[in-house]
């Protein structure tokens, strides 16, 4: 996955921004993407159970166009999405301008626009918290983060058929286990969310394959993808901030 991998590769080394190829340069097909993610909102429900937001404030990390941002807006005090890439800011901004409780700004999330506890939940969906090298961003949403408020991070399950393969056959050098095992050591619960992505056209389908994945991999997945839809595997990892904490 061209987006995921190479952000979770670039993430070991000291910058503020990683690019993500996918969504910077592939905004309108990856939307459609967005649209076809999670139809059954099997990720949403694990978000929910494990740290519901109703009532309270959230952050979106890396908000891209600011998909996500109008679901949480339904039931949160306020919504602020965050994101790096400012012509995605733009687009963010346009999605929840008649949203009173939702904005968005331009920023990292090594250095998020937040005074010191003052969100419930810091929420990062495939967005810059890849594993070792996010440390940084991680100290960044304790501080931001009130006692007792979350930090979930929605990843994907590199170990999950059939996705996870073609991720990991498109970055040999990516290795799930150890991002897995970086979240463990870090004090995140562990929870495995199977999603359904499913299209209303063929093409569709392909154009995504086609942005997450080098040429070779996205023929392979096209190969072996018949119909409009197919399970992805993700992992959601949450970790609550401690009364007392001093960050």
């Amino acid at each position: 996955m061209r987006g995921f991998v190479r952000a979770a590769l670039a993430a070991v080394r000291p910058i503020d921004v990683v690019p993500s190829p996918n969504i910077w340069h592939w905004p309108e097909v990856y939307e459609v993407e967005n649209r076809a993610q999670d139809v059954g909102g099997a990720i949403w429900a694990a978000l929910r159970a494990s740290c519901d937001w109703a009532g309270l404030d959230v952050v979106d990390v890396g908000c891209g166009t600011g998909f996500h941002l109008p679901m949480f807006a339904e039931s949160a005090r306020s919504v602020l999405g965050v994101e790096p890439h400012k012509p995605l800011v733009v687009r963010a901004e346009q999605r929840v301008a008649s949203l009173p409780n939702a904005r968005a700004v331009s920023g990292p999330a090594q250095r998020l626009p937040l005074s010191d506890a003052s969100v419930d939940l810091v929420h990062a969906r495939t967005a810059y918290f890849f594993g070792p090298g996010c440390e940084p961003g991680m100290q960044e949403a304790d501080r931001v983060l009130r006692p007792g408020g979350a930090l979930a991070i929605v990843d994907l399950d590199g170990t999950a058929e059939p996705y996870g393969p073609w991720l990991c056959a498109d970055e040999p050098r990516y290795n799930p286990s150890l991002v897995e095992k970086f979240f463990s050591d870090n004090g995140f619960s562990l929870q495995r969310v199977v999603a359904e992505w499913r299209f209303e056209r063929r093409e569709d389908l392909e154009s995504v394959l086609r942005i997450e994945f080098s040429e070779k991999v996205a023929d392979q997945a096209i190969a072996a993808t018949p119909g409009l839809s197919f399970p992805v595997g993700y992992r959601l990892h949450v970790r609550r901030k401690p009364a007392g904490l001093i960050v």
